[in-house]
């Protein structure tokens, strides 16, 4: 039996999808559709009239778009979650970045969607009953210029500022985007990473030693990577306390 039944509001401008996102979240019995809306501004009225759990959103819609709409509903109290339901690819660094659980995709697919319905109800069972952080987000979002790649944030070694791009380094990847680092150091607070100099962010479970260099600076090894980076001196007491935690 379900512990708890998930209110969810969906707001999209276009009727035709507000009916089939409907009915493949009602062929879950976990999910109850409470209430609908066309604009942004119906969104906030019903999400302080009707107290959803979730808002279903989309993101371009007329006058008040669906990131505008977002940033609206998180300044409530008790805000309900976001899960942008969209056909623009192009915004969803932006919608992580405004606390989005969830990017669905039109056309809709009935597996996203069940990942989706499991997702919130990790969320609000831990909310609610067990008090504890809430999940880790599965997938990170990277923009570049050729789309949205989603990786697992544990897959990463290090990021790092380079002129006016950011790098993502992996075992097996990099990637690179105009997002800021500091972005990136905010959506991955929750997981083991640190800011090792004002350039680099590194996965503390991939450190393999710390090794003095000079000036009370120090060199960094990495499983993974061949090459050391450097770790500013004002950043290596945090450092060391950090990985014996």
């Amino acid at each position: 039996m379900k512990k708890h039944q998930i209110t969810a509001l969906i707001i999209d401008d276009e009727r035709y999808s507000r009916d089939e996102l409907r009915h493949l979240l009602e062929h879950d019995h976990s999910i109850d559709v409470i209430g609908e809306g066309d604009s942004g501004e119906a969104a906030i009225v019903k999400a302080i009239q009707l107290k959803p759990d979730v808002i279903f959103l989309d993101v371009e819609m007329p006058q008040m778009n669906g990131i505008d709409t977002a940033k609206a509903i998180n300044s409530l109290k008790d805000p309900p979650l976001i899960v942008f339901a969209t056909a623009y690819p192009d915004f969803a660094v932006d919608a992580f970045r405004y606390g989005a659980i969830d990017y669905l995709l039109k056309p809709f697919e009935e597996e996203r969607i069940k990942e989706t319905i499991i997702r919130l109800e990790d969320r609000l069972f831990n909310a609610n009953h067990e008090k504890e952080a809430t999940p880790l987000p599965k997938k990170l979002a990277i923009e570049s210029e050729d789309g949205i790649v989603y990786i697992d944030p544990n897959e990463i070694i290090f990021a790092y500022r380079d002129d006016r791009m950011t790098k993502i380094v992996g075992k097996v990847f990099e990637y690179e985007t105009k997002t800021p680092l500091k972005d990136f150091e905010l959506r991955l607070k929750d997981y083991r990473f640190f800011r090792i100099h004002k350039s680099y962010l590194v996965n503390l479970k991939d450190v393999k030693k710390l090794v003095p260099w000079f000036n009370g600076a120090y060199q960094l090894e990495l499983h993974g990577h061949k090459e050391t980076l450097s770790v500013s001196r004002n950043y290596v007491k945090a450092l060391r306390t950090k990985l014996e935690i």
